[in-house]
């Protein structure tokens, strides 16, 4: 009874406390509060796409909205070849086909909420790895119609975790407020990848662990994730982000 006591308040101190603040500081936030009522529009973040000449890839991700909000980020893809002048974006939405290009500018503003580049790759690195981000995007499993699920998933973040692992070249994660990003098939599945040098194991989605070189070390409990970053010192902190132990700020919005 002792242990089953001290996982239940670790359970408690790790998930439960970190998701009621997020909760409670989400409330108080000003924000629309129906889906016509957002700004979709560019916010500017990326330079336009015929003013820099070079390949382009970014990982990005925004603030979702509602109450869900609190909890979880949006996250999509972004490309640019070589001198074109203009980006391609995708994203997975749970309306209609799921899977859309270009439904937005590529750097805008998610349920008004701003983005931010979570992975930057340019130059002869983006222009190799281009072509293997399409072919992840077009091999994505989960593209009909009534594929989207927003919790555990498959949702945006498992989309946006499939390219990623299906490209590890790209040496990236997502923020672990990206919920649904540790979704998988079945009952269970437990994959190594060794382009990322990462164990990842799950039961359905609703818990799991993530351990190597990439991801730190990770507890996942109904899609909120509690960790530590090794790469790039921090404090993964369940529907907060990644609190840098390097930098004054929280890395993840």
């Amino acid at each position: 009874m002792r242990l089953i006591g001290h996982v239940l308040l670790f359970v408690v101190a790790v998930f439960v406390v970190p998701a009621l603040a997020a909760a409670g500081w989400w409330e108080l936030q000003e924000r629309p509060r129906r889906w016509s009522e957002a700004d979709w529009s560019s916010s500017g973040l990326l330079p336009r796409a015929a003013a820099s000449p070079d390949a382009a890839i970014y990982v990005m991700a925004a603030r979702t909205g509602g109450f869900k909000g609190a909890f979880s980020v949006h996250s999509w893809i972004v490309t640019k070849a070589a001198g074109a002048d203009r980006y391609d974006r995708y994203d997975k939405v749970g309306w209609g086909a799921p899977i859309r290009h270009n439904g937005y500018p590529a750097d805008a503003r998610w349920y008004s909420n701003e983005p931010w580049v979570v992975r930057g790759i340019h130059g002869a690195e983006a222009e190799r790895l281009i072509p293997a981000v399409e072919a992840a995007i077009r091999a994505y499993p989960f593209a009909r119609p009534g594929d989207y699920h927003i919790w555990p998933g498959p949702n945006s973040n498992s989309f946006v975790s499939h390219v990623l692992a299906s490209v590890p070249e790209l040496n990236a994660v997502l923020p672990p407020h990206a919920t649904g990003r540790d979704f998988a098939p079945g009952l269970a599945s437990l994959v190594w990848s060794p382009g990322t040098r990462d164990l990842h194991a799950t039961l359905g989605g609703y818990v799991g662990i993530s351990a190597g070189a990439t991801s730190g070390l990770e507890l996942h409990l109904l899609g909120l994730v509690a960790g530590i970053d090794f790469a790039e010192p921090g404090l993964k902190i369940p529907a907060f982000g990644t609190l840098s132990l390097t930098a004054p700020a929280v890395a993840s919005n």
